[in-house]
Order: structure tokens, then sequence, then C-alpha cells
């Protein structure tokens, strides 16, 4: 039968099958010689157990898309969550997240958590991301602004949500779904929400959908490609490619750069596009160093 994993611990996964009945299985030993691991999100055949035996996964079927990390896979929406209080949102990670996401064409959606608590440093973070597709929301879990909202774009969606710890990516889960996930404290001492979720579990939703609370981390690595390809994921870019002088242009240093012209200009946000260079140069220095 066909079922969809919704959590891997020790090498023992719990897959749902279409009934909604959750079995305990582990993969055979032909997936494990082909290099293969199944993923969160994964749909798979499995054979159940009987009794107390576990049952097995036979094959992983074909993915939709997957991502490193968070390790998951067939996702429709990855929920960007920066805070617009403490932590201090880390925009850069947020970017590289956006990075990620789409090039694993996999849907973006940029939430503000905390609003209630700082709404010039929401509207700050919301103004940076103009124009980059994100389908930005600013939401409080202690006011409700934004959850109705949010629930609805969500519903029916297969979706993570990451972001940097203490965001209040597990709050907002609790919020939007009346689950109880565990939720932690902010680390006066640090500054640096402590990381209340232990691992990925994909979580059925009323109303549809399933909903995945992914572990928080404070850094992020994008995959080794091609740095002009990095603009690609910049949709605010797009409306200037190709009157660019040089061809192809990374939007970087090149004189007679239409995309630098619109940041000049204030179309494009002088702080999303240092960050894309920052990304871009650190890209081509790994692109470089890929064969060391």
């Amino acid at each position: 039968m066909q079922a969809v994993i919704l959590k891997g611990i020790g090498g023992f996964y719990y897959a749902m099958d279409e009934d909604g009945r959750v079995h305990q299985v582990r993969a055979q030993r032909k997936i494990r010689r082909e290099r293969l691991k199944p993923k969160v999100g994964d749909r798979v055949e499995i054979s159940p157990g009987e009794g107390e035996e576990d049952g097995w996964i036979h094959q992983i079927l074909p993915r939709r898309n997957e991502l490193v990390r968070p390790p998951v896979a067939n996702i429709d929406d990855v929920v960007v969550v920066a805070s617009a209080a403490a932590p201090v949102p880390d925009l850069m990670m947020v970017d590289r997240l956006l990075i990620n996401a789409r090039r694993a064409r996999i849907g973006v959606r940029l939430v503000i958590t905390k609003c209630d608590m700082d709404e010039g440093g929401s509207e700050e973070i919301l103004a940076q991301y103009r124009g980059a597709e994100v389908s930005p929301m600013k939401v409080s879990a202690v006011t409700g602004e934004g959850i109705d909202a949010l629930r609805a774009a969500l519903r029916g969606r297969v979706h993570a949500l990451a972001g940097q710890s203490g965001a209040g990516k597990s709050t907002l889960i609790n919020a939007l779904y009346g689950l109880e996930l565990e939720t932690g404290d902010l680390s006066q001492k640090i500054d640096r929400g402590r990381n209340t979720t232990r691992s990925c579990e994909l979580i059925p939703v009323p109303g549809g959908g399933m909903v995945l609370d992914t572990p928080g981390f404070s850094l992020l690595e994008t995959e080794v490609f091609d740095p002009v390809e990095i603009k690609d994921s910049y949709p605010e870019f797009v409306p200037f490619e190709g009157q660019c002088y040089f061809q192809p242009c990374y939007h970087a240093l090149e004189p007679r750069c239409a995309v630098r012209d619109a940041v000049e200009a204030g179309q494009i946000d002088e702080e999303r596009h240092a960050r894309y260079k920052s990304v871009l140069e650190d890209m081509r220095q790994r692109w470089r160093d890929r064969y060391d």
C-alpha cells in the first residue's frame, strides 16, 4: 500500500496510509544499498507489520521536490518565518531559504511574527521584500492578527515552517491549528531561541493539508551551483533582465547594469541587493573551490 512518511527517528519511520492509519516501518536493505534515505513527506510503498513486528518500506516514490535542510520532500510551500522583535531577524538566512526553496521549485511565503511587539520592525522587513513574490504577511499569536488569513492561505497545502531559532514557528503552528507543540523562551543571555523542536514531523491539520515543524537553526548554506544562476531566485530583478550592457550580467559590480540602476532609483531595496552580492561572492568562491 502507499503511505506518506510523517516522522523518522533512529532508522524507524512512521507512515500514514490513505485511511489515516499510522504504521511503524523500516527501510528495506535494497533502499539502503542504493544510498537512499527516506525523508519526511516521502510517498512510499509499504507492507504493514503484523502484531508487534515492524513493517517495511519497499520503494520511495518519485519526489516532486526535496530540501536538504530541513530534510523534507514533496512540500507545496515553505513558510519562512522571521521575527519583528527578538531575536534580531537574520535576513541573510531568509534570503538563503528563499533561494533554496525556489531552486527546489517549492512555493515560498514570508511571515513576520511578533508584529504586536514592534510594528516598525515588521514594516521595515516587508519593505525589503517588495517585488520578491513572497506573499508577505504579518501575524501575531498574541493578538491573533493575520492568523485566520494565513490559515486560509495554507488550507489543503503541505507546508513547512523554517527560520531561525526563537522566531516563533512552534507558537505560530499552535495558534494556527490548536496544537500543543512545545515552545521555549528566548535566552536572555545570548538573545537566541532555545531549540524546542527536536525532529521533523509532518502533522495532518484541521481543514486539510499537513504542516511540518522543523528544528530551528542559525546557519544555512546553499548547495554549490553556477553563481550566475543566483539572480534567477530574485523575482525583483526580472523586470530589468536583458537591459544590462553586459550579458550575462551578475548585477553586482558591472557598469551600465539595469538592476544596479534600479537599486539606486529605489525600485529594488538596497539592503536586499547588498545581501545578494554577499551570497553571490560566497558562491563564486565555493564554485572556484568545488574541486579542491
